[in-house]
């Protein structure tokens, strides 16, 4: 558990759900319990993964915004450094011990800009996403104010349709300015296709990755023949880092989900057509059974207000007798047509996607064996400026 947080301060049930030693039955709920055996199995694989590939994994902390959580993945997966999309979160990365943090997302706002800047006095190497050439003399007199540096890599669009230039001249015009730049440094591309990720179909992931390596590989040429190298070449995540890792122009990783897995990335296929199995769930939503009034489904504590569903409504892990059908704000719905539940009796819910889910919960409750054996903060939740 983080080395700074005193568990005897708190208060079961009042402002933590559980305290090491506990038997996994008697934790508070609703919460966020982790399967410690299967996480570290996650995170040992996917660094066995990119270790194979020969690539660096650069895990994205805003999957589960957890200091604790990233310095496992170091230790167990040989990670990198981390991702993030927001300023405030990298900094709780940061400060938190995590010496390499790339802000996977453009910073244009002056006070953000600032404390960006202000970022690698913590001891952190300090990156950014740049799309835009006016964004270019902002970070650099910000880096020159406090004396530091600040990396920069070049935003491709390569299918995601959200931030990005086109491939070709309009990076290499960026990386140009970067690199002349006082106090940036340019340090590469990013080149992330978010919008294929979830796409059931293996065959059409792979095609919307192969036009994304030609895009990323021809603006690695024109960077090349002015003589700019990349030091970095990101993107990929669960749903595609194969594609990435043995393309032979990406050489990190971006992988989030991988560590804990949700019901959405659950429905995506391998190449032969099966569910991706590499993973295993290791987050789930403990809940209680706090009604049975209706004969035929049971009332559980985990409402909205404990997850997200823009992907889709939890599972019941592990049955398939009982089923998580409706939500409200303080409330889920479980069909038990008979009645094999009763009041007080604990499931585990599947997220539909873990990434807001974890941002709704202020402790992650580490489980092994049956009983409690960690408590995590969520560390950087609410950092969204």
């Amino acid at each position: 558990m983080n080395k700074h947080i005193d568990l005897d301060e708190f208060e079961v049930g009042y402002n933590i759900p559980a305290k090491p030693g506990m038997d996994e039955a008697d934790i508070q709920t609703p919460c966020l319990i982790v399967d410690l055996d299967a996480l570290e199995k996650n995170i040992r694989t996917m660094g066995g993964f990119a270790k194979d590939m020969g690539v660096r994994h650069r895990i994205h902390g805003k999957m589960h915004k957890s200091v604790d959580i990233a310095l496992l993945q170091e230790e167990l997966g040989d990670s990198c450094g981390v991702c993030c999309q927001k300023v405030s979160e990298a900094e709780v990365f940061a400060r938190g011990g995590i010496k390499d943090v790339l802000v996977s997302n453009q910073v244009r706002d002056p006070a953000k800009i600032d404390r960006l800047a202000r970022m690698p006095k913590l001891g952190a190497r300090t990156i950014c996403c740049v799309d835009d050439i006016d964004n270019v003399a902002d970070l650099s007199a910000a880096a020159l104010k406090h004396g530091t540096e600040i990396e920069c890599l070049v935003e491709i669009d390569c299918g995601a349709g959200r931030c990005g230039v086109q491939a070709g001249q309009p990076v290499v015009d960026i990386a140009l300015a970067i690199e002349a730049a006082p106090n940036l440094k340019f340090s590469g591309i990013q080149a992330y296709q978010g919008a294929m990720q979830h796409l059931q179909s293996y065959q059409e992931r792979q095609e919307k990755i192969g036009i994304a390596v030609e895009m990323v590989d021809r603006s690695m040429k024109m960077l090349k023949a002015e003589g700019l190298e990349c030091d970095i070449v990101g993107g990929g995540g669960t749903g595609s880092y194969y594609f990435e890792g043995a393309s032979g122009v990406f050489n990190e990783l971006q992988c989030g989900s991988y560590a804990f897995m949700d019901a959405d990335y659950q429905t995506i296929h391998d190449k032969d057509g099966k569910p991706i199995s590499e993973f295993e769930n290791s987050l789930f939503i403990l809940t209680s059974v706090m009604s049975h009034a209706k004969k035929d489904k049971a009332i559980v504590d985990a409402g909205l207000k404990a997850q997200s569903v823009d992907s889709g409504l939890p599972y019941v892990f592990g049955r398939d007798d009982v089923e998580y059908i409706k939500c409200s704000d303080e409330h889920g719905v479980v069909s038990d047509p008979n009645g094999a539940l009763k009041v007080n009796d604990k499931l585990k819910l599947v997220p539909g996607h873990c990434d807001p889910t974890c941002n709704v919960h202020d402790w992650y409750v580490g489980v092994r064996g049956g009983k409690v054996e960690t408590l995590w903060p969520v560390s950087a939740r609410g950092k969204a400026y």
